[in-house]
């Protein structure tokens, strides 16, 4: 965690995740930026804002990592450790907004970093 340098790059990368309600890839953001933005730059750019809690990130289907805003993260704590749905089908990636059910019948806080579900989406269904 630093000082966050918004750079016209970062700012872009920004723009993109901030307006998306979905999660993203990598790779569609190495795609979407093409040869403005080149591949290493935006790792970087996205190791930088997972460092200091603008979004988080988890692993998807094959092994591709996902990216999604943050909500209600700090810099000094992690409030996005939730599970999140893959379809199979169209790959598309949602966050699952969790209740406190679970919780509740643990009596306990959650540790678990990244939950993947996976299935068909209502679109694909």
């Amino acid at each position: 965690m630093g000082i966050i340098r918004k750079t016209k790059h970062f700012q872009k990368v920004l723009d993109i995740l901030l307006k998306q309600e979905n999660a993203v890839s990598a790779n569609y953001l190495v795609t979407h930026f093409n040869d403005e933005i080149n591949k290493s730059t935006i790792y970087r750019i996205l190791d930088k804002m997972e460092d200091d809690r603008i979004i988080h990130s988890f692993v998807g289907v094959n092994g591709l990592k996902w990216y999604a805003k943050c909500v209600k993260c700090t810099v000094k704590e992690h409030h996005d450790n939730h599970p999140h749905f893959q379809c199979e089908k169209c790959n598309e990636v949602q966050c699952i907004n969790h209740t406190n059910n679970a919780t509740k019948l643990i009596g306990s806080q959650f540790l678990v970093k990244s939950v993947l579900l996976t299935g068909i989406c209502n679109r694909c269904f």
